[in-house]
């Protein structure tokens, strides 16, 4: 039975995670879905939008997140279950992944990912180039790093944050995790040196709340 793989997102995050499918499911046909796209192909594979990808001739297809919006993903993950479509988790073939680490499903790992050791990891975690994870970290459903977060041990990420690229969070302790809250985002570059609130948005060195 051949395998078809759609990514879900025609944009230049789609186009990453393409090599990446593409390495981990040799055996498979790729193809983009995109909604909201005028254009027909992208990098040499055909892009649907999501009624005209289930019609397609497949009796095995699935689909990979290719969404930075977490927000997104939750709807789309509702709108494919109806469907009986699975989301795959995707991992490149340079990720590291040490001792006792559990991750849900639909993660995505992007190159020179690094995951130490006893880490615990919700669905639907993106986690973009070069970041890492150090031990005893917690993390929720539909967390998102960027490039290059630096997420040290005794961390515990709620659902729904966003961490931008280059962000520092800093090591907490056994008895007093540091927290980022629910719906949290971090700003680019951002040092974190304390809790951030749910839904609160930090920027700079020291991260500070943002006046909006």
């Amino acid at each position: 039975m051949q395998q078809l793989i759609g990514i879900y997102g025609a944009s230049g995050f789609g186009r990453e995670l393409l090599p990446l499918v593409r390495e981990q499911y040799p055996k498979a046909s790729l193809c983009f879905v995109d909604d909201g796209s005028e254009d027909k192909e992208l990098n040499g594979y055909k892009i649907y939008n999501y009624e005209d990808y289930l019609s397609l001739a497949y009796q095995d297809k699935s689909v990979v997140l290719a969404i930075a919006d977490s927000k997104i993903r939750e709807f789309l993950i509702a709108k494919c279950s109806k469907n009986n479509l699975a989301v795959l988790s995707v991992k490149a073939s340079n990720t590291i992944v040490l001792d006792n680490v559990e991750i849900g499903e639909g993660s995505v790992l992007c190159h020179f990912t690094q995951l130490t050791s006893n880490i615990k990891i919700g669905k639907q975690f993106h986690a973009n180039i070069y970041s890492y994870i150090a031990h005893d970290c917690v993390i929720g459903d539909y967390v998102t790093f960027a490039p290059r977060v630096s997420c040290n041990g005794n961390i515990h990420i709620h659902d729904h944050a966003y961490i931008g690229s280059g962000a520092v969070i800093k090591q907490g302790t056994p008895d007093k995790p540091l927290i980022i809250g629910k719906g949290a985002i971090v700003g680019m570059g951002a040092v974190v040196t304390k809790d951030v609130a749910a839904g609160a948005v930090v920027v700079g060195n020291p991260a500070r709340p943002l006046n909006r």
